[in-house]
C-alpha cells in the first residue's frame, strides 16, 4: 500500500515537475517571439483563436496561455475579443497533451527511452549558456513527463487491487457530476489540467476506472484547468477580469454542455471505434476531449463579440481609464509592465495636450479648471509603477526603452507645470508677433494628440518634430525685434516681457509635446545616445 502511494504521489510529482520544465524551458528558449507572434496574428478572433491553441500547443501549458494574454489585455496589447478567441484556442490546445500521452506515452514504456533526454537536457543546462540552457530545460522536462507517467502507471496497477472504482455510480447523472467534481478537485490541487488528464488516461488505461467516469473526469480538468487565470486576475484592472470571467464561464459551459451530450459524444466514439477509425480506451478519451471542447468553441466563437458585450455589461469598467493599464500584475513581465507604461503615458499626455489647447482657445475659462488634476494624479500613479517594474540589464533592449520612458515621464511632468497660461494672455492674443505662434502651437499639441491617441498619420512624429522648430525659429527672430521696438519707444518695457513670455510659454509647450510624442511613439534613438538633444533651448 505504501509502494502504491509513493509511486502515485512520485508519478504525479515527476509529471508536474516535467511540465514546469518543459513549459519554462520552451517560453524562454523562444525568448520574446512567442508574444510577438502571440500579439502579431490575432487581429481577428478567429485568428486569434488559432494563435492561442498553437502557443498552447507549443508550451503544453493553456494556464501559462491565459495568464499571459490577462498580462495583454491589462497593457492594452490585445482587445477583450481577441483575448477571448485566444482562451478559446488556450482550451483546445490544451488536448494535445492527451493525444500524446495517449498515442506514445502509454503504448510503450517511453519512460525508460527518455531517461537519456533528461540527462542529456541536465547537462545543457549546467555546461552551456544562452538559448542552449534554455533548451536543456525544456528536453529534461519533456523526459520526465514520460518518466513520471510510466512510474504513474505502476502505482495504479496497485490501485486496481486496493480499490474497485468500477462500483461507484458512473451512467447516472448524478455519477458524473460526481466525478465531474472529483476531475475540478484534481486539477485545482494539482494546479494543471494536462496532470490531471494524464492521471485519468493511465487510471483508464490500467483499468482502475470506466470510460464513462474518465470522460467525466476530464470534463472537470477543463472546468478545473480556470482557476489559475481567475486567480491571476485577483486584484487586476477590469480587462483582466473580464478575460478570467470569459474563461470561466467557456470552460464551464463547455463542460455543462459536455455532460448534457454525453450520450450523444459516446456514440460518437462507439461509432467511430466499431469501424477501427479509433482505438477504444486512451485514444478514444484524447479524442472525446478535443471533441467536447470544439464543440463548445464552434458554438461560442462566431458569438465571440456579442459574448464579449455580455461580459463587458457584466463587469463594467470602473477603473480610472488613464491609468487603465497599469495592472500590478504585470511587474512580473517587465516587457509588458515597460508596454503598459507607454500606453498610460501616451494617453496622460494626450488628455494633457487636449487641456492645454483648450487653455489656448479659452484662457481665463480654463486657467483654473480642476480637471488639469486628473492628468496630474495620473502622472503619479504612472511613476509609482514605473519605479516598481524590476530593473533591467543595461545590454537588453528592454533597457533603451525604460530610459526613453524616462524621458517622456521627464517632459510630461514638466509640461504639466505649464498647465496655466502666462497672465495677461488674452490682451496679447492679437499682438502681430504672438498670432501666428499661438496658431502654430495649436496645431502642434493637435497633431501630437491625435498621434498619441493613435489617430495620426504614419509621419505625425516627424510633423511635430517640424512644426516645434518652426516655432522655435520664430521666437528666435521676434525676440530681437521686440527688444529693439521697446527700446525705440514703440511699446512699453511691461508689454515687451510680458510678451516675450508668452512666447517662451508656447515654445516650452511645443518643444515639450515633441519631445513627448518622440519617446512615447517615435524610436527614442538619438544621434547622441540616450541623452537629450543639443537644441533644448533653454526650456
Amino acid at each position: 500500500m505504501i509502494a502504491m502511494i509513493f509511486k502515485l504521489t512520485g508519478g504525479i510529482g515527476l509529471f508536474l515537475l516535467g511540465m514546469v520544465l518543459l513549459t519554462d524551458g520552451l517560453k524562454t528558449f523562444a525568448g520574446d517571439a512567442l508574444r510577438r507572434a502571440l500579439i502579431r496574428f490575432t487581429g481577428t478572433p478567429a485568428k486569434a483563436f488559432l494563435s492561442g491553441a498553437l502557443v498552447t500547443a507549443l508550451v503544453q501549458s493553456s494556464s501559462a496561455t491565459t495568464v499571459t494574454v490577462i498580462g495583454f489585455v491589462s497593457a492594452g496589447l490585445l482587445t477583450f475579443p481577441q483575448a477571448i478567441g485566444v482562451v478559446f484556442g488556450a482550451s483546445l490546445g490544451t488536448t494535445g497533451t492527451g493525444w500524446i500521452i495517449a498515442g506514445l506515452g502509454l503504448k510503450i514504456s517511453v519512460g525508460f527511452y527518455a531517461l537519456p533526454l533528461v540527462g542529456i537536457g541536465a547537462f545543457l543546462r549546467l555546461l552551456t549558456t544562452g538559448r542552449s540552457r534554455s533548451l536543456g530545460l525544456a528536453l529534461a522536462g519533456f523526459g520526465l513527463i514520460f518518466v513520471g507517467i510510466e512510474t504513474l502507471q505502476d502505482g495504479m496497477r496497485g490501485l486496481t487491487a486496493a480499490f474497485d472504482f468500477t462500483r461507484l455510480p458512473s451512467e447516472s447523472l448524478l455519477g458524473h457530476l460526481i466525478a465531474m467534481v472529483i476531475g475540478i478537485l484534481l486539477t485545482v490541487v494539482m494546479q494543471s489540467s494536462s496532470a490531471a488528464v494524464a492521471t485519468t488516461l493511465t487510471a483508464l488505461h490500467t483499468g482502475v476506472i470506466s470510460f464513462d467516469q474518465a470522460a467525466s473526469l476530464v470534463i472537470g480538468a477543463a472546468v478545473g484547468t480556470t482557476i489559475t487565470g481567475a486567480l491571476a486576475a485577483i486584484g487586476g484592472t477590469v480587462s483582466a477580469k473580464r478575460t478570467a470571467l470569459a474563461h470561466v464561464s467557456f470552460n464551464l459551459a463547455t463542460g455543462i454542455i459536455a455532460i448534457a451530450l454525453l450520450p450523444v459524444f459516446l456514440g460518437a466514439l462507439h461509432f467511430a471505434q466499431e469501424r477501427d477509425w479509433l482505438e477504444p480506451g486512451a485514444m478514444s478519451l484524447a479524442a472525446f476531449h478535443s471533441l467536447f471542447v470544439a464543440v463548445g468553441v464552434a458554438i461560442f466563437l462566431p458569438l465571440v463579440h456579442k459574448y464579449a458585450r455580455l461580459i463587458e455589461r457584466i463587469l463594467p469598467d470602473r477603473d480610472p481609464p488613464l491609468t487603465r493599464h497599469l495592472d500590478q500584475t504585470l511587474l512580473q513581465a517587465p516587457a509588458v509592465a515597460l508596454e503598459a507604461t507607454r500606453r498610460a503615458l501616451a494617453e496622460t499626455a494626450a488628455d494633457t495636450l487636449r487641456l492645454l489647447r483648450e487653455t489656448l482657445q479659452h484662457p481665463d475659462a480654463i486657467a483654473n479648471d480642476l480637471r488639469a488634476e486628473k492628468p496630474r494624479r495620473a502622472m503619479e500613479e504612472i511613476e509609482h509603477f514605473f519605479h516598481r517594474i524590476p530593473p533591467i540589464n543595461e545590454d537588453q533592449p528592454l533597457s533603451r526603452l525604460r530610459v526613453n520612458q524616462m524621458h517622456a515621464i521627464d517632459h510630461l511632468v514638466r509640461i504639466q507645470t505649464h498647465q496655466r497660461s502666462p497672465s495677461g494672455l488674452p490682451g496679447l492674443a492679437r499682438h502681430e508677433p504672438l498670432q501666428p505662434a499661438l496658431i502654430l502651437t495649436q496645431e502642434v499639441l493637435a497633431v501630437a494628440e491625435a498621434g498619441l491617441r493613435g489617430a495620426g498619420a504614419g509621419d505625425w512624429v516627424e510633423r511635430v518634430a517640424q512644426q516645434a522648430a518652426t516655432l522655435a525659429e520664430l521666437r528666435r527672430q521676434n525676440r530681437p525685434m521686440i527688444l529693439q521696438e521697446t527700446a525705440g519707444g514703440m511699446a512699453s518695457p511691461s508689454e515687451a516681457l510680458a510678451l516675450l513670455d508668452a512666447m517662451r510659454w508656447l515654445d516650452r509647450l511645443s518643444y515639450h509635446a515633441w519631445r513627448i510624442s518622440h519617446y512615447v511613439a517615435g524610436n527614442g534613438v538619438e544621434e547622441n545616445g540616450n541623452q537629450e538633444p543639443a537644441e533644448e533651448r533653454d526650456i
